[in-house]
């Protein structure tokens, strides 16, 4: 895989925080425009991805999976049921919990919506070869769950706020 610069080319990691700041705002504002039907955009696909594609969760895992407020994520859980897409189930080993379980429906948005995810994410990283869009998704993957593992309480939604312009200047 060859890269278009090299560290010879530029001085290494002078600009990586930019650069995935960057990265993350194309991301957000693609994304969140590919979602703009789901219920809360890119929160609401966060959940049902976990919600389809692990271990079915009680909330409270969820919340600590994704680093959501509980609060938050009771909004984000009732607009989701709402919608038909998730339901809150009694955990049979716990009836105090509840498990959050993908309905046919959910799971069918959430095919739709990934196929939309990855089309946005194809249009933020067009200016790379298809081989290293799938390194860099890779990297970043990796990345981020060493992050989670090493620091489970950090809130990926604040980073994300944290690299957007506020909303008067993004218009």
């Amino acid at each position: 895989m060859s890269v278009a610069t090299g560290p010879s080319d530029r001085q290494r990691g002078s600009n990586f925080g930019w650069s995935l700041g960057m990265v993350l705002r194309r991301w957000h504002e693609y994304v969140e425009e590919a979602l703009k039907d789901l219920p809360h955009g890119s929160r609401g696909y966060h959940i049902l991805a976990v919600v389809v594609h692990e271990e079915v969760p009680t909330q409270g895992a969820l919340a600590s999976r994704l680093v959501i407020d509980r609060s938050v994520l009771t909004y984000v859980i009732d607009d989701l049921e709402n919608a038909g897409l998730i339901e809150r189930r009694l955990d049979p080993r716990d009836r105090r919990a509840r498990r959050i379980v993908a309905t046919e429906r959910g799971r069918r948005a959430l095919a739709e919506a990934e196929q939309r995810v990855a089309h946005a994410e194809d249009h933020v990283l067009g200016g790379l070869p298809e081989e290293q869009r799938a390194a860099f998704r890779d990297f970043a993957e990796r990345a981020a769950e060493a992050i989670h593992v090493a620091a489970p309480g950090t809130d990926p939604c604040v980073a994300v706020t944290s690299v957007l312009p506020p909303a008067d200047e993004s218009r």
